[in-house]
């Protein structure tokens, strides 16, 4: 992670490389993104609240747009989420954004809600192999693998 004076650096020093001329051209970097590494916590899963804090600090930084994402649900749903991808590549914006907004409850249900025992019901749901959760991770309760359903289906994906 970038400390808060590095952070201020860096900014800084992209300010300067923004507006700097180069031989009578502007530097331009819109089309450069910056890597962003994936956090994980002590027990070796992926910290999702540390990589949502990261992506806002890198939120500040004058780059625009993204590469790359966290695609638990293209485990279960991947047509949908490499539609997504195709709508967006061709500025098929009101398309892409109806998707998305269909999207966004089943995958924080199998990222961040119910995370790998979620995914994995959800894949057997749909003809894949998700398989039994590996100590220490326990399977869902009844319930929760109702709320799980209504994730779904309130999006109508079941």
């Amino acid at each position: 992670m970038l400390g808060p004076r590095m952070l201020a650096s860096v900014r800084q020093g992209l300010r300067k490389s923004l507006s700097r001329n180069t031989r009578g051209k502007k530097v331009n970097i819109t089309g450069i993104y910056p890597p962003v590494t994936t956090p994980f916590t002590a027990n070796a899963e992926v910290d999702y609240g540390k990589l949502e804090e990261n992506l806002h600090k890198l939120g500040t930084f004058p780059f625009r747009g993204a590469v790359g994402g966290v695609c638990g649900l293209a485990n279960v749903l991947g047509a949908q989420v490499c539609q997504l991808e195709r709508l967006c590549l061709t500025g098929q914006w009101e398309e892409a954004r109806k998707l998305q907004l269909r999207l966004i409850e089943p995958n924080t249900a199998v990222t961040r809600r119910f995370g790998i025992p979620g995914l994995k019901k959800a894949m057997d749901w749909f003809g894949y192999y998700g398989g039994p959760c590996r100590a220490p991770l326990q399977g869902l309760s009844p319930a929760e693998e109702e709320a799980l359903r209504l994730d779904f289906s309130s999006n109508g994906w079941i």
